[in-house]
């Protein structure tokens, strides 16, 4: 390809200019005819090259122009919002440090263990590679699914399960179907920060009750819900995003009479479930679904890459979602996704592969802690698993200014804020204790700091 672009510039030849066969080239460059070929096919398919049918290759009239992606602003003068952490974490380069993301480092997935399963993939039927997949997406992950629920005493039908893309859509699905425009959503505060985007996208009336190391404020959260009259309340209650707190069976007792009484829905995301040592109180579970929608999915434990969610509810609301994400995706999942994420869960490398992470993540929060503790960095609390730290931050330091002034120096941090509908975590952060290892983010959290307290 190189040869090519080169002699077509050395010689001036014009748009339009018929190129050598590839037999000829071929001669003349020793290679392989299969080889120009290949090379020609992908000059066509980046706009450099036009096929002739039956009369070979030409020079494309105008050379496409590389692809240069203008940003609307600098990251810097954008408002640090909870779209702003998102943009960052996920369009930052390889050398960005990113202790403010959400998921695991790549080099702690089961890297292998996905490629064995793909190469499983590799050989499958046709229809396993080509076609859509079941509207409830794969009959055997969803087998494996219902025994997992049934291990912790979640009875569930196969009637009361379906796969979706994601856990994010899961919740998009839900909205959706329960909610409409200008209606009220209950979340906690903290929250995890795409909730709050994901709901404004909705048009959703957002409210917030303040969230404690055993659960919601009960207090406060009981006031909410007779003031406002939430349709829906969405939380996390296995290590909870951001402060890695864990739901108390009394709490969920309380918040399931609260939300029974005022006919309000309850959304519990449990994507970091697999990340506790062991299970904590599910309102799922003390529920029977009858009132509580359960979603999840393995961006955190597997890959983020291979997109795979679930939602477990009462077999009416699965059926009206069926039909939403047939409407909104032509389903669900396709097979390959699925087909990958079963073919993980369906032996005990899963098992394994949490219980490493598990040991890894109990030693990375024990140091990260010492470390940020050494900068006047305090956790709010220490989970009992998962990968993330809660800490207040010395008195007089602005989380999103601090974050600001981080990202200069290829550091995405979390701020406070972006968790806080009531925006009242300005001295707080989020850290991710896995993507911890770089010491020099505590060479740049010191200085930023001090920076920031002399402004």
């Amino acid at each position: 390809m190189a040869a090519i672009r080169a002699r077509a510039a050395g010689r001036g030849l014009p748009g339009g200019e018929r190129l050598p066969s590839i037999r000829r080239l071929a001669a003349t460059l020793e290679l392989s005819p299969s080889t120009v070929a290949e090379a020609y096919e992908r000059l066509v398919a980046e706009g450099f090259v036009r096929a002739r049918p039956g009369a070979g290759y030409y020079l494309a009239a105008r050379s496409p122009q590389p692809l240069i992606l203008a940003q609307a602003g600098s990251p810097r003068e954008q408002a640090v919002d909870p779209f702003w952490v998102s943009r960052q974490s996920l369009d930052a380069g390889e050398e960005t440090l990113k202790p403010g993301c959400g998921w695991l480092p790549a080099e702690w997935m089961p890297g292998e263990k996905l490629r064995r399963g793909l190469r499983r993939l590799a050989k499958a039927d046709d229809a396993v590679l080509a076609d859509y997949g079941n509207t409830r997406g794969s009959l055997a992950l969803r087998a494996l699914l219902l025994a997992r629920f049934a291990e912790e005493g979640l009875a569930v039908v196969p009637e009361q399960l379906t796969l979706t893309g994601s856990g994010t859509q899961a919740v998009d699905l839900v909205c959706r179907l329960l909610l409409r425009p200008g209606e009220t959503v209950l979340i906690d505060d903290p929250c995890y920060f795409n909730f709050q985007a994901l709901l404004r996208a909705h048009g959703l009336r957002v409210v917030s009750a303040p969230y404690t190391p055993t659960g919601p404020d009960l207090a406060a959260f009981a006031a909410v819900v007779e003031a406002e009259r939430p349709r829906l309340y969405l939380t996390n209650s296995a290590l909870h995003n951001p402060t890695g707190a864990t739901l108390s069976p009394q709490a969920a007792h309380r918040v399931l009479g609260i939300a029974a009484a005022h006919e309000m829905m309850i959304v519990e995301d449990e994507i970091f479930a697999d990340f506790e040592p062991e299970p904590s109180a599910r309102m799922a579970t003390l529920d029977g679904l009858d009132r509580v929608i359960r979603i999840g999915s393995f961006s955190k434990t597997l890959s983020a890459s291979v997109r795979c969610g679930y939602v477990a509810a009462r077999a009416d609301l699965v059926e009206q979602l069926v039909d939403l994400q047939i409407a909104t995706s032509f389903g669900g999942p396709g097979p390959l996704a699925a087909g990958l994420v079963e073919d993980l869960l369906a032996g005990g490398g899963y098992r394994r592969h949490l219980h490493e992470v598990r040991r890894r993540l109990v030693q990375a929060r024990h140091d990260v802690a010492g470390r940020l503790e050494a900068l006047g960095i305090r956790p709010w609390l220490m989970p009992r698993g998962g990968f993330y730290l809660w800490c207040r931050l010395p008195d007089g330091v602005d989380s999103a200014e601090l974050s600001r002034l981080a990202l200069a120096e290829g550091v995405v941090l979390a701020p406070g804020n972006v968790f806080s509908a009531a925006q009242n975590a300005a001295g707080f952060m989020r850290f991710n204790v896995a993507q911890m290892r770089e010491r020099r983010i505590d060479d740049v959290l010191d200085r930023m700091m001090r920076r920031s307290l002399a402004a």
